[in-house]
């Protein structure tokens, strides 16, 4: 099974890498098109700023390589968002597969923006989430959600409820980072690798 993960201007993706590793999995770190197109899965991992990794997906046409991949593509934390359509952050029009918008948390008293740490998923659906992560914490780090919708596939609450995963078509994502998530995000990740197109 060939598994990709871009390799993009994004800070996780060997923190991916180790985590599909320790699951006897050697992915390939790519932004090679042919290569991205004709893996078995690809994961579009991501840590940084909405509109400049737009613009660097754009300007190596990586964007349009995205948008047409058939296989299972999971996106995590602004890999999810960009697989969006639009961003607050920097005003970004994003890849507009999943119809949705990215807002920026508003603070209130106590609650400290970005939303870092670990916290509990809910209301799990789709082929991502085995019944025993219902509950499960996961790990964080963002300032920016996506209103909870008829993509959202696992729900958090911080601040006021929100999207802690989507799902659309061949598409899959994840706010938080089931590579930092320890036992629940081997799992979903394992889940991950035996999805079929």
């Amino acid at each position: 099974m060939k598994i990709v993960i871009i390799d993009y201007n994004a800070g996780n993706v060997q923190s991916v890498r180790f985590a599909l590793e320790r699951l006897h999995v050697s992915p390939i770190l790519t932004n090679d098109p042919e290569i991205i197109q004709s893996a078995d899965k690809v994961i579009f991992p991501g840590v940084g700023e909405a509109g400049r990794t737009m613009a660097w997906l754009r300007e190596r046409d990586l964007d349009k390589v995205i948008r047409n991949l058939t296989q299972p593509v999971l996106g995590i934390c602004l890999g999810m968002q960009l697989l969006c359509a639009y961003s607050e952050e920097a005003d970004t029009t994003c890849l507009g597969i999943i119809p949705q918008k990215v807002r920026r948390f508003q603070a209130r008293a106590g609650e400290k923006v970005p939303h870092m740490g670990w916290n509990q998923i809910y209301n799990l659906k789709g082929a991502l989430f085995p019944s025993e992560v219902e509950q499960k914490y996961t790990y964080f780090v963002h300032s920016y959600y996506v209103e909870p919708g008829p993509f959202t596939t696992a729900t958090t609450d911080y601040i006021h409820p929100f999207s802690a995963a989507l799902q659309k078509d061949n598409f899959y994502a994840t706010q938080f980072h089931p590579e930092k998530s320890g036992d629940p995000g081997s799992l979903i990740l394992q889940e991950f690798l035996k999805l079929r197109t």
